[in-house]
């Protein structure tokens, strides 16, 4: 008899998948496979596609289709083939339900948050009474000893090239490029770095200069009033900062309004690593 109910099961299943279904009748919910009585919708298969990654979207339909629609089979059959879950497997359920809904409900949060108004909104606020800042263009000439930079500085004051003496003697990556650090704004550079920088008038060479590092020759190459950011150069940096002053906002409302109890709360925190409290 078992081997009958098989042999129907499988007629079923196979005039289910050969039948014609017209396009203008295909929904989330057409039913493509049915296993022990559990269907496998269309739905399933699109939003398992989606979560694919990129380089298996891209096989062809027809390839998809058949390696999701068996992926769905087998998943149903193993499920229902699982004993009784244990109370670890359905305290995990627990959670990842919750993690994946507040997920879904912090991206609805986002989505009305972060707009093109509250990006420029945002833009404004911080550029509308912003003084012109200036940058800096140097280069440096780092060793281990004071010595040895006094020195360097004594011959730089003589008359030698800094450039030169950068390849020879300093000790960082940017040695190989004379010393050049490029254009830097302010808090960029270690503070006595910088605050010697900031004391500097161009083509003045100062040092030595104490840091974490060792110590420093510094040549102010120019200055520049710097150009400020385009909205666009902050789009992400702003989005961030929008998303989460929402976020906290919207949990924060939720929680202020919430009926919270918490009478776990006088138990040992280290009750956390007990596995055991968990049944088979």
């Amino acid at each position: 008899m078992a081997r009958v109910r098989g042999f129907w099961c499988g007629v079923v299943l196979a005039t289910l998948l050969s039948a014609p279904v017209l396009a203008q009748d295909v929904t989330a919910d057409t039913v493509i496979a049915t296993v022990n009585g559990t269907d496998i919708r269309l739905g399933h298969m699109i939003v398992l596609r989606d979560s694919l990654p990129a380089q298996y979207q891209e096989l062809p339909d027809d390839v998809l289709f058949k390696g999701i629609l068996e992926q769905l089979i087998q998943q149903e059959a193993l499920e229902k083939s699982y004993p009784k879950l244990s109370q670890r497997d359905s305290l995990t359920l627990e959670n990842e339900r919750r993690t994946f809904l507040s997920g879904l409900a912090l991206q609805a949060v986002v989505a009305r948050a972060v707009t093109d108004a509250s990006l420029q909104a945002a833009y404004d606020a911080r550029f509308a009474d912003a003084a012109p800042q200036t940058e800096y263009n140097a280069a440096h000439i780092l060793v281990d000893t004071e010595e040895q930079a006094a020195d360097l500085k004594s011959r730089i004051d003589s008359g030698a090239d800094f450039a030169e003496l950068a390849i020879a003697n300093s000790k960082d990556g940017a040695a190989q490029n004379g010393g050049d650090l490029g254009w830097f704004g302010i808090g960029m550079m270690v503070k006595p770095f910088e605050d010697a920088v900031l004391a500097m008038q161009p083509g003045e060479v100062a040092g030595p200069i104490k840091t974490d590092f060792g110590f420093h020759l510094v040549l102010l190459k120019e200055t520049r009033i710097a150009n400020a950011p385009t909205l666009d150069d902050l789009r992400d940096e702003l989005a961030a900062e929008i998303e989460q002053a929402a976020v906290s906002a919207h949990i924060k409302s939720l929680t202020d309004a919430a009926t919270i109890t918490r009478p776990g709360e006088g138990i040992d925190p280290g009750a956390i690593r007990d596995a055991t409290l968990l049944s088979e």
